[in-house]
């Protein structure tokens, strides 16, 4: 025979639950928890590019007025982001405060591959970026910029290469690297266009690659792989330098992705298209 438990031991016992629920949410958590908590082949170093790897189709639109990122690689004045950022515009400038926009004085592209350099005033605090080939499935990935026109960033877990496939302004193929996204800012939903340039941090803070590509359906993002980012670099014959990396950590990289925009080490770009440069891309 089933005793009777009173009452007051239920309420009890359920306030005592509800009280350890809300005072166990972190404060500083600003995005759902991971989604992908394990990864296959986690641990396994990242292979090199190959014909096998998932092929992603894009198509390069012609160059209109829009909003990107950049960050800062050195203190000499020099940027990166990507080439659909600026390809095409007549001015651009950036960000660093509201209202307060600074002219980018000359635009670097690549011929082959969606990055950019934007020669502009310097800032005191480039990102350490490291851009060797030592990136391991299941690296967590921290993107940072402005989505939709506004800071926000996402999370997410690196998965595998793929192949993305450029049709439309530009042709091409290039290797690039996946990566699943676990979270968000908590309150930006739809797209992430306008984090497209923008860097991609690693949980020491180092920034491992370039946001080039999205895909929504799929949840994934893709970003410039290491060996892009050294031969642009390379050819554009430019050094980065920076020493100091904010780290960053699953459940409170709201705070680190607000320092790094606050030290102007990642900025916001503003393209504008006149009508010239339009029709050329039309005709």
């Amino acid at each position: 025979m089933l005793r009777h438990t009173p009452d007051w031991l239920v309420y009890l016992l359920a306030l005592a639950a509800l009280v350890i629920g809300v005072f166990s949410i972190s404060p500083e958590q600003n995005a759902p928890p991971a989604t992908p908590d394990s990864v296959e082949r986690e641990g396994a170093t990242l292979p090199p590019p190959s014909a096998f790897d998932e092929a992603v189709l894009v198509r390069v639109e012609a160059p209109r007025d829009g909003i990107g990122t950049a960050f800062s690689i050195n203190a000499d004045g020099y940027w990166m982001t990507a080439r659909h950022v600026v390809d095409g515009c007549s001015d651009v400038s950036l960000l660093v405060a509201p209202n307060r926009y600074l002219p980018v004085r000359d635009v670097s592209i690549s011929d082959t591959n969606d990055l950019a350099l934007l020669y502009a005033p310097p800032s005191m605090t480039p990102v350490a970026l490291d851009i060797s080939n030592d990136l391991r499935v299941g690296t967590y990935g921290y993107h940072v910029g402005y989505p939709q026109g506004r800071p926000g960033e996402a999370a997410s877990r690196l998965i595998s290469r793929s192949r993305l496939i450029s049709r439309g302004r530009h042709s091409g193929e290039e290797s690039v690297l996946a990566w699943a996204e676990t979270g968000r800012t908590s309150d930006l939903e739809g797209t992430l266009g306008g984090l497209s340039g923008g860097p991609v941090y690693d949980s020491d803070g180092k920034v491992r690659g370039v946001i080039i590509a999205e895909s929504p359906r799929r949840g994934r993002i893709y970003s410039a792989s290491p060996e892009t980012i050294r031969t642009f670099l390379a050819e554009q014959d430019v050094v980065p330098l920076g020493e100091r990396p904010v780290p960053f950590e699953p459940h409170s990289y709201g705070g680190s992705a607000d320092r790094v925009r606050q030290s102007l080490q990642v900025v916001k770009v503003a393209c504008q298209v006149d009508d010239t440069a339009r029709n050329e891309s039309a005709s």
